[in-house]
């Protein structure tokens, strides 16, 4: 093992998760609220918009948790067809009202039947063996499983199927599942556990696990994050997401370049 880099990690992760670097971070949004289903719901949302400018990110997030009320559970299983009129104009990136529509339709689907968007990843059982990657096609095939879906919405959950790294339900996986103190990460979830993760793979994180010899290239694919995980594992077994933290403010808060 690498003690150095370990060392280097473990005080840059320290460093990082913490409330202070809340505020400007997707995760604020769920923050916010206390609800179960509305921390998922926000949570979600805050993370399948999470490309781009982060105040943007931030900023477009809570106009939709404005637009729902301020009580996104209530709202997707309630909400009248009148209520997504105000929708209609929104747009982040290339996620717009077709694809938000949908999104509200699946979640009055799986709200209506299960008390919990876990359901929607590990359907009825805990998971026994360090399997994410099933837990993300499941939800890939289950959230377009309504019978009417826009092909173009597609592009907005990732799958491993398809070789991608899935940052951003890697990511909202974190958010969910992971459990300290440190009042950032919720660990709501419990059919997955923190070890079963996969470190969301971004550009910051790629570039500097690369610099760092945890990475062959900057490829974002599946491939690589899990290859990252496994290195990571080296430093914490029961905790490699632990140093998403870590590799993500080296890569964007210092602008990381060599060790």
């Amino acid at each position: 093992m690498n003690t150095a880099l370990k060392k280097l990690l473990d005080e840059k992760a320290a460093f990082y998760n913490r409330p202070g670097f809340i505020t400007k971070d997707p995760v604020s949004v769920p923050h916010r609220f206390h609800k179960h289903q509305d921390i998922e719901i926000a949570g979600f949302f805050a993370a399948i918009l999470a490309w781009g400018n982060r105040t943007s990110i931030i900023n477009n997030t809570n106009r939709l948790m404005a637009w729902m009320d301020e009580a996104p559970h209530q709202f997707v299983l309630q909400h009248e067809e009148s209520d997504l009129q105000k929708m209609l104009s929104f747009a982040h990136r290339t996620f717009n009202a077709t694809d938000l529509l949908y999104f509200i339709s699946f979640l009055k689907q799986h709200y209506s039947h299960y008390p919990s968007l876990e359901d929607a990843f590990v359907p009825g059982k805990i998971y026994t063996e360090s399997n994410t990657e099933q837990a993300l096609v499941y939800f890939h095939n289950y959230f377009f499983s309504l019978e009417e879906y826009p092909e173009r919405t597609r592009k907005h959950i990732a799958t491993p199927a398809r070789k991608s790294a899935c940052k951003r339900l890697s990511m909202y996986l974190r958010w969910m599942v992971r459990k300290d103190n440190k009042g950032v990460d919720f660990g709501l979830w419990q059919k997955i556990s923190p070890v079963q993760l996969i470190c969301p793979l971004d550009v910051h994180v790629a570039n500097v696990a690369q610099r760092l010899g945890l990475l062959p290239d900057t490829k974002s694919n599946w491939q690589n994050a899990v290859r990252l995980t496994e290195h990571l594992q080296q430093f914490n077994p029961q905790d490699p997401c632990l140093y998403d933290y870590a590799l993500f403010g080296l890569g964007a808060e210092e602008r990381f370049k060599a060790i």
